[in-house]
């Protein structure tokens, strides 16, 4: 499968920076055994360079992602809501607690076992946005929960309300609940009476508390073109708001109802009622939303592509054609599309395997040669971050930082 050229067209003011490194340029002072020792004892601000890295690497712009974060910030203070960014997409503890020194209230983590490394390295005010299912995650979610208060758990089901009730009274615990709302075709219960009866039991249930409701609305997103996501977002979102104004209109408190995504923080945060926005891509950005399309145009350029990949050639088997060292392992492949060079016309990618990318060459881009470095933005950040057990902060070619993917491989 190749990639042409004229995506990159579509998708060149995202991007900034050179996409080819030539080998001459490359090679690093450092031996390997010296740069390994600088990143175990952290000892890299303005001593590593971009070439002294291995590749494939995950790298992160930090001129970008800091114009991104503060963004968002702005925006959800200008909106008057609160800022839950979600940690599924980068499972980094540094960045969570960086994105919460720049305002946001907490972090949204997809499953229980990113809380837990989340919470053991200080990151607070944690929403867990998947329902804690089976006797033992429920045991772990309450020994979390003891530790740490201001946790939120996400539930749906009468039974497992109730069992988390008994494991929270057992340790003499009260634990937080947030309803969540079927309103994106994945989990929850139906909004209106349904969600109404699920709230009306856990107010009956001594050992938990009702923080809100937790509404997020995935098919929204990624919905292309800004007046379809804007129109299929309010709709799905005014079910939320009208369940939250049933309960309160019984007597039930529900001070939080947290939705939003990167696609939609600024439709969702229109609406009333909306308390907290948990978009979490909008930190690094990738292909799949550049596409989508923004309010001003069939690109989305809200937010910078801050997230790409450095890999090496290491073959050049003919004329026209360069293999890099990242494939199958090295990207997400949950997309029809794959990787772009960053910044460079003339490389189309296709896919070569588990190890390798195979470059179809054009123009300026044949003249590659073996130990070039070649830098990609990715399809889908959250997946490919998964592939990485680090992440080189830069600042120009300079690495000011390796920060670790601590919840890397955290799925349970």
């Amino acid at each position: 499968m190749q990639h042409h050229t004229s995506r990159r067209v579509f998708l060149a003011g995202a991007w900034a920076g050179g996409a080819v490194l030539k080998a001459s340029a490359a090679r690093s002072a450092y031996t390997y055994e010296e740069i390994e020792k600088m990143l175990a004892q952290g000892d890299i601000r303005g001593r590593l360079a971009k070439r002294d890295l291995p590749t494939p690497a995950l790298c992160l712009d930090l001129d970008a992602f800091e114009h991104n974060v503060e963004k968002m910030a702005a925006h959800a203070r200008q909106s008057g809501k609160a800022l839950r960014p979600h940690g599924k997409t980068h499972k980094c503890p540094e960045i969570a607690r960086r994105l919460i020194r720049a305002g946001a209230a907490g972090a949204c983590v997809a499953k229980l076992s990113e809380a837990e490394v989340f919470a053991r390295e200080g990151v607070k005010g944690l929403l867990v946005t998947t329902a804690v299912i089976g006797a033992r995650k429920v045991e772990r979610a309450v020994r979390l929960a003891a530790r740490h208060r201001d946790t939120i758990f996400s539930a749906d089901d009468p039974a497992n309300l109730r069992e988390l009730n008994d494991a929270a009274g057992r340790a003499g615990i009260q634990l937080q609940v947030a309803i969540d709302l079927f309103i994106g075709g994945r989990t929850g219960v139906p909004t209106g009476e349904p969600a109404l009866k699920v709230a009306e039991l856990t107010q009956g249930l001594r050992h938990l508390r009702l923080a809100g409701i937790q509404a997020y609305c995935g098919p929204a997103s990624h919905r292309v073109g800004f007046e379809e996501r804007r129109a299929f977002s309010r709709e799905a979102m005014l079910d939320a708001v009208e369940t939250r104004r049933l309960l309160e209109s019984k007597g039930i408190a529900c001070p939080l109802l947290s939705g939003g995504s990167t696609g939609t923080y600024n439709i969702d945060s229109e609406l009333e009622g909306v308390t907290e926005l948990q978009p979490g891509s909008y930190i690094f950005m990738d292909i799949d939303y550049n596409r989508i399309g923004g309010a001003d145009g069939p690109v989305y350029r809200d937010f910078r592509n801050s997230l790409f990949v450095i890999t090496t050639v290491v073959s050049k088997p003919q004329p026209g054609l360069a293999v890099v060292d990242g494939g199958l392992k090295a990207f997400s492949t949950d997309k029809p599309f794959p990787p772009e060079a960053k910044g460079r016309e003339g490389i189309s990618f296709a896919w070569g395997g588990d190890e390798h990318g195979r470059l179809t060459l054009e123009g300026a881009a044949r003249e590659l040669r073996v130990g070039d470095r070649v830098e990609f933005v990715i399809p889908h950040c959250d997946p490919t971050v998964n592939l990485y057990n680090r992440l080189y902060a830069l600042r120009g070619d300079r690495v000011e930082e390796a920060w670790p993917v601590s919840a890397r491989g955290m799925s349970q």
